[in-house]
């Protein structure tokens, strides 16, 4: 069963591990190609947050976020294979701020192309981020194992 449960989380890291890799590639000084479907999006997604809420969100080269996605993507990506509630989390935290931004399908009307791709992405991050609260969950309801205390030796005289 052990065998089993490591090539589950190897087949499910492999996304976000082979995503990391592929934007790791195409980084460069600008962000690649990432940064430049991000930047339109994030502006977006500002302008609604801060029209929603009154809160502004601060500005900041958009670089820097895909290169926080990479990280997260990579390294939580290595450590949940290893069977790491830490690495679960980063994924998470990754699922969680980038899927809202990149999948944008509420600024389309329903009739449009556009909504259909974004939605169906938008609903397997969706997906994703659900297995990884199951994998959370479980990971915290199983009891950890205890050390067995020696009982002390008699002496005997």
């Amino acid at each position: 069963m052990a065998l089993v449960s490591f090539v589950g989380r190897v087949l499910f890291a492999s996304v976000f591990l082979l995503s990391a890799w592929q934007e790791f590639n195409e980084f460069g000084v600008d962000g690649g190609p990432a940064a430049k479907v991000l930047k339109p999006k994030f502006n977006v997604f500002s302008k609604t947050v801060s029209s929603h809420t009154g809160v502004q969100v601060p500005e900041f080269d958009i670089k820097y976020l895909v290169a926080a996605a990479v990280a997260f993507k990579g390294v939580g990506g290595i450590l949940f294979i290893f069977g790491s509630s830490i690495g679960a989390y980063l994924l998470v935290l990754q699922q969680v701020i980038l899927t809202p931004i990149l999948y944008d399908f509420y600024n389309y009307d329903t009739e449009r192309k556009e909504f259909g791709l974004l939605f169906t992405k938008f609903s397997q991050n969706l997906a994703l981020l659900g297995a990884l609260f199951f994998f959370i969950g479980m990971k915290n309801s199983i009891p950890r194992r205890q050390l067995k205390k020696r009982a002390p030796k008699t002496k005997t005289v």
